[in-house]
């Protein structure tokens, strides 16, 4: 159990519309630490979405973890894809998360990297 005075760290980067987003988990030299890592990609679909499709790939530290491309649904509201993965970080070890989104046929709404650490 850690000490009474070390917080749950909480990082986050929200890339908007852009279709890269990266988030980078310097390392801490006092102790391991558990990170619940998310990522998030919400697209618009248009009313008339043909053949729209949208797809998420994940990487930590230039490793794919995760891809997929879907079909988007729910024409004239939004759809997404998310991923999720429980992540330990050794004492100094940093951990960079890179999302990519694709898309044809939508626009990207958000494309969202969260990791949150569980004491």
């Amino acid at each position: 159990m850690p000490p009474p005075s070390v917080q749950a760290e909480h990082w986050r980067t929200d890339a908007g519309t852009d279709s890269v987003a990266v988030l980078t988990i310097p390392g801490l030299l006092a102790r391991a630490r558990v990170f619940d890592v998310d990522v998030t990609l919400t697209v618009d679909v248009p009313a008339d979405a043909t053949g729209a499709t949208h797809g998420l790939t994940v990487e930590l530290d230039g490793q794919r973890q995760w891809t997929r491309s879907i079909h988007s649904n729910n024409p004239g509201q939004t759809d997404g894809l998310d991923y999720h993965q429980r992540v330990r970080l050794e004492a100094e070890q940093t951990l960079r998360i890179r999302a990519v989104a694709t898309i044809k046929g939508v626009r990207i709404r958000q494309l969202l990297v969260e990791a949150r650490e569980e004491l």
